[in-house]
């Protein structure tokens, strides 16, 4: 399928970067940051967390922004756009424009691409322009690991960019120099991730280029894991930071993602930053993956629990499923699943209308932003503590 709004996606490799000629360098101190979490002034100044979805009782789309990506568009006025991820060697400029038009005519929207270094960035531009000779209008997107200056090279042909906040600048892992206990620990590092983000903030602005600003729960920067931990809430924070800088030049055009090889924790980092993003007054659209869910049945499964939950309550913009298959297995779990979510939708029928509408009011009791074991009660028992549930 020819000009298909497809669009591809590279993944790239983290370098210090500390200026780019003819660019404005901000300094942390222009930054106006997200109050911490920990300290408590988020709650006072912005309230407490009051929601993660649209509705409760009501199968409802989140209301996300639009974020343009060539001619394709995110955001809850649009389709949900279903994505893959390329396997070729991107230097294979052939092979890889051969198996994108393959992912295009099966029905994907976006294909992601590997770019390791400049060797693929440059392939980069060969690969966008053998695409448009073949009829493919697609959007290309990089997604970028450990080398800021390689991602600016890809902003200049590519339509989209993902960074990892986890080791785009932020991947230094040495726990034995560095320990962050206190707040000031932690912000002192922020003049580092400004100088070396910025440069493709403003690039990307510049050249309406669409970002997604995507953690990974597998590859948490050090800095993260010493004051937050492994947490669904360090994911959240190391994202919240990143478009913080995003916002501070007055760019929007992005998206966020919060993946994990564990559903569970993938699920609890999307609802809190969705959370989040409630209270802070935030639209910004969300890309849903598990990260290497691996193959056959195991992998549908996994990405049907974690993707299949968010879709539900409503949450997700754009969905892959990931798959150590070839990228053309992908689609039809990805397209059942989205397919799934939209006939659910309370706007969807008359039917859902009424099924969902028959449903009672209730109160949620349970606490998303914590990380722990269920807990229940059990009649002529009480409360229960699965952890040693005979004890009473």
């Amino acid at each position: 399928m020819k000009f298909s709004n497809v669009a591809i996606v590279a993944v790239c490799l983290p370098s210090a970067v500390y200026g780019f000629a003819g660019m404005t360098m901000k300094a942390a101190s222009d930054i106006l940051w997200t109050p911490s979490i920990k300290s408590g002034a988020r709650d006072e100044q912005f309230g407490p967390i009051t929601q993660y979805c649209p509705s409760l009782n009501q199968a409802m789309r989140r209301k996300t922004r639009t974020v343009t990506c060539g001619p394709i568009k995110f955001g809850s006025e649009h389709p949900i756009v279903k994505q893959t991820m390329g396997t070729t060697d991107t230097s294979d400029v052939d092979a890889t424009i051969e198996q994108v038009m393959r992912c295009a005519d099966k029905g994907f929207d976006l294909v992601r691409i590997t770019v390791q270094g400049r060797r693929e960035a440059n392939a980069c531009m060969k690969i966008r322009e053998g695409l448009f000779k073949k009829g493919y209008d697609i959007p290309l997107c990089a997604d970028m690991h450990f080398q800021p200056k390689v991602a600016m090279m890809v902003a200049e042909a590519l339509e989209k960019i993902r960074i990892n906040p986890g080791n785009f600048a932020d991947g230094r892992k040495d726990f034995d120099e560095h320990v962050y206990d206190t707040e000031d620990d932690f912000t002192k590092e922020r003049e580092y991730l400004t100088e070396a983000f910025t440069p493709l903030v403003e690039k990307c602005r510049d050249l309406n280029r669409a970002m997604r600003i995507g953690t990974n729960h597998g590859s948490l920067s050090s800095r993260v894991l010493s004051f937050y931990g492994d947490t669904p809430r360090g994911m959240v924070e190391s994202a919240i930071e990143f478009a913080d800088i995003a916002r501070a030049s007055d760019y929007h055009n992005f998206v966020f993602s919060m993946k994990a090889s564990n559903p569970l924790v993938m699920v609890q980092a999307y609802r809190l930053l969705a959370a989040e993003q409630y209270r802070l007054g935030w639209d910004y659209p969300l890309h849903l993956g598990v990260t290497e869910a691996g193959e056959g049945e195991d992998g549908r499964m996994k990405s049907a629990i974690g993707i299949g939950t968010l879709l539900a309550d409503g949450l997700g913009d754009t969905v892959r499923v990931s798959l150590t298959e070839d990228p053309e297995f992908e689609y039809e779990p990805c397209d059942r699943l989205i397919s799934i979510s939209g006939e659910t939708l309370y706007s969807s029928s008359d039917e859902q209308k009424t099924k969902q509408d028959a449903v009672e009011p209730y109160i949620d009791t349970r606490d998303f932003q914590s990380y722990s074991r269920r807990r229940g009660d059990v009649e002529g028992l009480g409360e229960v503590d699965p952890e040693h549930p005979r004890d009473k």
